[in-house]
């Protein structure tokens, strides 16, 4: 038996989980959110405006747009999305120790006889 959830934050609906911190992960990667959403088999448009609404909710933005040009042009997170995401990231770890620990200390018998 596994223990399995998944964690998100809400205002006015979900405004951050796994989903866009790993879009904006690949942003920060690669530079661009249009080969961002490509990795991960997402339209440009869909991924847009899935970032639109967070950054709505949210009340800042998360990409900084720089518009075409002779190198075209591409997105890089804001300082804002940057914290946003390590704070994130950092919760999900201590949540992940702390249910491991629950699950372990409910379920340890059960598991034990599989």
């Amino acid at each position: 038996m596994k223990l399995r959830y998944k964690i998100w934050l809400e205002e006015e609906g979900k405004v951050f989980g796994d989903g866009p911190l790993d879009i904006l992960r690949r942003v920060e990667k690669s530079g661009s959110l249009r080969q961002a959403s490509a990795e991960i088999n997402m339209s440009y448009s869909q991924a847009w405006n899935l970032v639109k609404s967070l950054e709505k909710r949210l009340g800042f933005a998360l990409l900084k747009r720089k518009v075409g040009g002779e190198s075209g042009g591409g997105s890089e997170l804001t300082a804002e999305a940057r914290d946003l995401m390590d704070r994130f990231e950092r919760f999900r770890e201590k949540a992940d120790q702390a249910l491991a620990s629950i699950y372990k200390e409910i379920f340890e018998k059960i598991s034990d006889n599989d």
